[in-house]
């Protein structure tokens, strides 16, 4: 069920923000004491002052929604229908009646303020990549442009405005991971895949000559499968769930008509988390956005 009733009193939407950023105790973003005290308010925020530091601050303070002269409730509403529906700018604006730039440069606040992923690999782990084209949008080009450009064939690299996206999905645990690289080659793929609970780590990979040096490290076991080829693998020798994900993963880079590989990292951020709030109910999976940003 969406929140409506968060998406239309600006009070419940303050008391929301106020719960979840303050769930652990109200602290000084300036000096990150906690000996702030109440003084008086701001619109519908809680106002503090700093005992320590002789600041003061607001439930606002410090967040993606800081310095916005805009509603607190319509940017839960364009966050909530970006993440949950992967609305375009051009139709936030319309449906929260704010300017496009406006609406743009919050957003890509709100991005920005996304955690990285941090893989704890249990194994056995899926691995497999795909390239994107993303080149400069939103930038001046330093020289000519190409005559066909994003038109390289082949695996691609950052340079080539092609980065490739890395997808783990760790059977153990259930995650998924989806990272972007400057280049899919061996010691991009050894990082990836550093951060494991056990000394052996089961991988399974396709037939790509960069994971074959996986083969050779005792910190790994590889099975892979070439899907050119007849030859009878286990039924669990796959990397069908990356490759699932790799589907799910090209509705939401659609819609932006093209990506700056400079904003590349956050659109993933964005998108795992869509994934992660996917089956949740409306009230539940506004907090777990907010939680991510705040």
């Amino acid at each position: 069920m969406i929140p409506l009733k968060t998406f239309v009193s600006e009070r419940r939407a303050a008391n929301l923000l106020a719960q979840i950023r303050w769930r652990d105790g109200v602290y000084c973003p300036h000096c990150r004491t906690e000996l702030p005290i109440r003084y008086g308010s701001y619109r519908m925020f809680q106002q503090y002052l700093c005992k320590n530091c002789d600041r003061t601050f607001n439930d606002q303070t410090g967040t993606v929604f800081e310095h916005s002269a805009v509603e607190l409730r319509k940017w839960f509403l364009a966050l909530y229908t970006y993440i949950r529906f992967n609305t375009s700018f051009r139709q936030l604006d319309v449906e929260i009646d704010v300017s496009y730039k406006t609406v743009y440069r919050r957003v890509q606040r709100f991005l920005r303020a996304l955690d990285a992923p941090r893989p704890q690999l249990e194994g056995p782990v899926e691995i497999d990549e795909l390239y994107v084209k993303a080149g400069l949008k939103g930038r001046e080009r330093d020289g000519w442009s190409r005559s066909r450009g994003l038109s390289t064939r082949g695996r691609g690299t950052y340079e080539q405005d092609k980065p490739p996206v890395f997808i783990l999905a760790d059977r153990g645990t259930g995650n998924r991971y989806m990272l972007a690289a400057k280049a899919a080659d061996k010691s991009t793929i050894r990082l990836l895949l550093a951060d494991r609970t056990e000394e052996s780590l089961t991988v399974y990979t396709d037939g790509f000559r960069a994971y074959e040096p996986l083969e050779d490290d005792d910190a790994f076991d590889r099975e892979y499968v070439v899907h050119s080829d007849d030859e009878y693998v286990a039924e669990d020798v796959h990397v069908n769930t990356c490759e699932s994900q790799d589907r799910a993963s090209d509705p939401w880079l659609s819609p932006h008509r093209g990506i700056s590989k400079d904003k590349l990292t956050p659109y993933l951020r964005a998108f795992q988390l869509r994934r992660q709030v996917l089956r949740k109910p409306g009230e539940e999976a506004l907090k777990t956005i907010l939680e991510t940003a705040l």
